[in-house]
């Protein structure tokens, strides 16, 4: 019986690469998104199927992990894939902005994973990755709550897979950096209106600075997804992934730097040095 992988957040970028990643190498994708009419999914060696799955509803997530298991038969691998990025100052943020952020970002992530756990833990096998972000490690500017979603889901992981290790279930993180999708786009929203008011000056050299590192160097979807694959199925104990040159690279500079060091220069590099 060939593997199977449920994968949220699908309708493009990194969870329509590691779709077409996975059914490449003759897996079962079940290649879940909010609206499956809208899939666009390219013919591989393995069986893809689009259900739906709004993170944020939990009957949804119910119904689509018990159609997974009803058409494959089993879960062997969950990609939480789905969320987006809330961009702007803090202080010009909603509540409900606030709120969406983490019922997405990390409460989704929650509702799947518990989801699917039942069904790990009887077969005491199985595989839960999470992807974060680079911001989830190391803050940027004007993402405060992003990286406060992105660094709950690094905790919840690496403290989850102590906990699950004894059942037999792996569970990992990824934290990418720049990749060369549509996340400033579809996937991005924002805090405030018009220029920022105060924080317009900050937000201008913060969006460009970002757009310049996106398009120079950030890694692609393609890179993403062969990150997931390898971390799904390379049977080690490894939890935290960090994937991108611009990603290594910051990693690298806070253990030579230290903490203070390299929060001046990320500041520097934005242009909000004082």
């Amino acid at each position: 019986m060939s593997a199977t992988v449920l994968i949220t957040g699908c309708s493009s970028g990194i969870g329509a690469a590691t779709v077409r990643r996975f059914a490449d190498q003759g897996w079962n994708v079940a290649a879940t998104l909010r609206n499956p009419s809208a899939a666009r999914f390219e013919p591989g060696a393995g069986r893809v199927e689009a259900f739906a799955l709004d993170v944020t509803d939990q009957r949804s997530v119910d119904a689509a992990v018990a159609r997974t298991l009803e058409r494959f038969g089993q879960i062997d691998v969950l990609i939480n894939n789905a969320g987006y990025g809330l961009f702007g100052p803090f202080e010009s943020a909603t509540p409900q902005a606030i709120s969406r952020q983490f019922e997405t970002n990390v409460f989704g992530v929650f509702a799947v994973t518990r989801a699917v756990l039942p069904h790990m833990r009887e077969r005491a096998s199985g595989v839960i990755i999470n992807v974060a972000s680079l911001t989830g490690l190391v803050a940027m500017p004007l993402y405060s709550l992003y990286a406060a979603s992105k660094y709950a889901v690094v905790g919840f992981s690496e403290s989850l897979s102590h906990e699950l290790a004894p059942l037999g279930i792996r569970v990992k993180v990824i934290a990418p950096g720049a990749v060369a999708t549509d996340f400033s786009g579809r996937s991005m929203a924002r805090t405030f209106e018009g220029d920022g008011g105060p924080y317009a000056e900050s937000i201008r050299k913060v969006v460009g600075t970002f757009e310049a590192n996106r398009t120079a160097g950030g890694a692609t979807p393609e890179r993403l997804a062969q990150a997931l694959y390898d971390a799904a199925t390379d049977g080690s104990a490894q939890v935290r992934y960090v994937v991108g040159d611009d990603a290594l690279a910051v990693m690298h500079s806070r253990k030579e730097l230290g903490e203070e060091a390299l929060l001046g220069a990320l500041r520097q590099r934005f242009g909000l040095a004082p």
